[in-house]
Parts: C-alpha cells; structure tokens; sequence
C-alpha cells in the first residue's frame, strides 16, 4: 500500500513536502521459518540443538520429554520434530508415532545413543512406521543437512 507522507517543518509549522511512503499493514508474514520441535530429557543437548536451529534459520523449540512434546506439537504445529528416543516419562518413538496422528505431515527425526533404541524401532516398525535415526552424539552440521534435505 503505498501512501503520501508530509514533511513537516517544526521551526515553521508548514508542510514543505510530500512524498510516496510504501507502507506494508496487515499484510502476511512470507518468510515463515520452518518449525522445529527438539525433544531430549537432557537439558542441554535441547537447548544446545534448538539455539543451534535457531540461530541457522529455523523457529525451533526445545521440551525436556515425550509427554511435553506430545502437549505441545498441537500449538506448536511444528513441521519436524527432533526427538531422543530413550526418556523416562513417555520415549520418543511413542511420542512420535502420537504426534504423527495428530500432525500427519511432520518429519520425524529420531536420534540414541543406547541399545535398546533397536527394539524400540523394531515395536514401530511392526505397526508400520518407519523413523530415520542418528547416533548421539549428532554433530550439528549432520542435523542441519538432514533437516535441508
């Protein structure tokens, strides 16, 4: 929308100009960033990967469980999410396979540094989803490549 804007001069009180000013209101946000939902119950590693995300261009944000990532990916509506396999309250693949349901489009990225994540993955696989895995520690310039892919 474009709009004529007076100079106005002080000393004197008069309008000296006009000039066009493009003004943008109300108009839609088009550099949405893609939303990044990172779920670790080690604190660190949560917030180390969603500033990472962030500051590379990202909306990311960091929960320390399943349970919390399940609360949040319905307001959220992250487009990924990023989840540690083995936590205490609800473990990533649970929490993936939910929040699959709920968002049918989001990209799950899944990563573990421990054994059992095999039988974990083997249980999802039976009831027919199939979860891309990276080994921790994940290095970040791997996670950034997977998540442009």
């Amino acid at each position: 929308m474009e709009r004529q804007l007076a100079y106005f001069d002080e000393r004197t009180g008069v309008s000296t100009q006009s000039f066009p000013v493009s003004i943008q209101e109300n108009m839609p946000d088009t550099t949405t960033k893609p939303k990044v939902l990172v779920a670790d119950d080690e604190r660190v590693i949560a917030d180390t990967l969603a500033m990472i995300l962030n500051q590379s261009g990202f909306d990311a944000r960091a929960v320390y469980s399943g349970e919390r990532a399940l609360e949040m990916a319905p307001t959220f509506a992250p487009d990924m999410l990023i989840s540690d396999v083995i936590m205490a309250d609800l473990n990533g693949i649970d929490a993936a396979i939910r929040i699959r349901s709920l968002l049918p489009s989001i990209k799950i990225l899944l990563f573990s540094g421990q054994a059992a994540t095999a039988d974990l993955l083997e249980k999802a696989r039976t009831q027919g989803y199939e979860f891309e895995i990276l080994a921790k520690p994940v290095h970040p310039q791997d996670l950034l490549s997977r998540l442009r892919q």
